[in-house]
């Protein structure tokens, strides 16, 4: 890394069959030390500032930000640090975790449509609509509370159908002004185990504590099968996947901040400019105010 972060080292490319084993969960640190990591977090932290100020100002453009993973890579926290000089106004966060009965009502994409940002404004998906095509492959039961039409349910052309939902909706909102981009956490199943010891083992994590997460854990080559399947069929080169390495916290956020600046400043804002009549009414108002 030499210290230079590019997204494109972890991009997935649109229409490539993605193979995890050969994606890192660790690389050489993007940092020196805890101080050198702190001082580049937080030059990353307050470019973001300034891009969101602008964001705001220019009000052409969404970035909706969505983060995957499996349990305990990290997702809380790299939102947490990564947004830590965010403007709380401009910025909206939305954790997706079970279904409630209503949403069980409609198609599996309403619930995060209704949390999409406006333009402006930064949307943060912690889980999103993609869990419709990583937990309910896993565990297909749970398709059964959703009442699927029986020719939607097929299993042969289900996945199928849902990738080609989701890339519509998200080409949609490209077309509209909202860059999406979309983080998987990449975690080793080894660095997962020393995490939930270290939540069992630290009296301040046993509330992290889940038996859920261990369950989860014995269908660990399912869920990257599924990952697998979905990052190769949704990555495009208007949303793209990011497979971060997440071994290493820090060196995660640093890489995702550095993306998120990068996507930010392709989009080459400006803060608007006034018109002729508009100079004019500030002048007026300009020599009210030093009377």
């Amino acid at each position: 890394m030499g210290g230079k972060i590019r997204g494109e080292d972890f991009r997935v490319a649109p229409r490539r069959r993605v193979d995890l084993t050969r994606w890192p969960t660790r690389i050489e640190p993007a940092y020196r030390s805890r101080k050198h990591y702190q001082a580049l977090l937080g030059s990353h932290v307050d470019k973001l500032s300034r891009l969101q100020d602008l964001l705001y100002a220019c009000n052409r453009h969404a970035l909706l930000l969505i983060f995957q993973a499996m349990d305990t890579a990290g997702k809380d926290g790299a939102i947490k640090h990564v947004m830590s000089g965010v403007n709380p106004q401009g910025c909206q966060v939305f954790s997706f975790s079970h279904p409630s009965s209503e949403e069980l009502k409609h198609d599996f994409l309403w619930r995060t449509t209704r949390a999409l940002p406006e333009r402006g404004r930064i949307g943060i998906f912690n889980r999103s609509y993609y869990e419709e095509v990583l937990i309910v492959r896993v565990h297909p039961s749970i398709l059964e509370a959703e009442h699927l039409a029986e020719k939607a349910a097929e299993t042969k052309s289900l996945w199928r159908n849902r990738y080609r939902s989701i890339v519509d909706l998200e080409d949609h909102l490209y077309r509209n002004g909202t860059r999406v981009v979309k983080f998987f956490l990449h975690l080793s199943r080894e660095e997962q185990r020393k995490r939930l010891l270290a939540r069992i083992d630290d009296p301040q994590k046993n509330w992290k504590f889940s038996l859920a997460d261990v369950r989860e854990r014995r269908s660990w080559d399912r869920y990257m099968k599924a990952y697998e399947e979905l990052l190769g069929a949704t990555s495009t080169a208007q949303s793209p996947w990011y497979v971060v390495p997440a071994d290493d916290k820090k060196n995660a956020r640093l890489i995702i901040s550095g993306i998120v600046h990068e996507q930010l400043k392709a989009l080459r804002m400006k803060y608007p400019k006034l018109d002729a009549k508009q100079r004019r009414a500030l002048k007026r108002i300009r020599r009210l105010l030093t009377v």
